[in-house]
């Protein structure tokens, strides 16, 4: 017995060989106005926008602690230059905001 198509695409991104549009592709991106882009599959930003790290919390409020994390993520980070620990602060501030509002929105 075969198995039912569900139409659904499987696709995995290798972050080390990223996909490459051909010239057309992005000749044909170009011309197109913004009000044709769909951004459906793109979350809201919720009306924050992104913060240089150091913006975020003054040297003063730094503990500094010992965390193991995974070496992709670690990776990651540091492929992005200097001061990547300020970005890994800046995710993670991020992060408890989003869930502090979404507890008090709960409670």
């Amino acid at each position: 017995m075969r198995k039912k198509n569900t139409e659904n695409v499987v696709f995995r991104l290798n972050p080390s060989h990223p996909p490459r549009m051909t010239a057309d592709e992005i000749r044909a991106l170009s011309q197109k106005p913004d009000s044709d882009l769909d951004y459906s599959e793109i979350p809201p930003l919720q009306g924050r926008l992104w913060k240089k790290p150091g913006d975020l919390v003054s040297t003063e409020n730094k503990q500094q602690i010992t965390l193991r994390l995974d070496a992709d993520v670690v990776a990651f980070f540091r492929s992005t230059g200097r001061r990547y620990q300020s970005r890994m602060n800046a995710v993670l501030r991020e992060y408890v905001i989003a869930n502090s509002k979404a507890s008090r929105r709960s409670a």
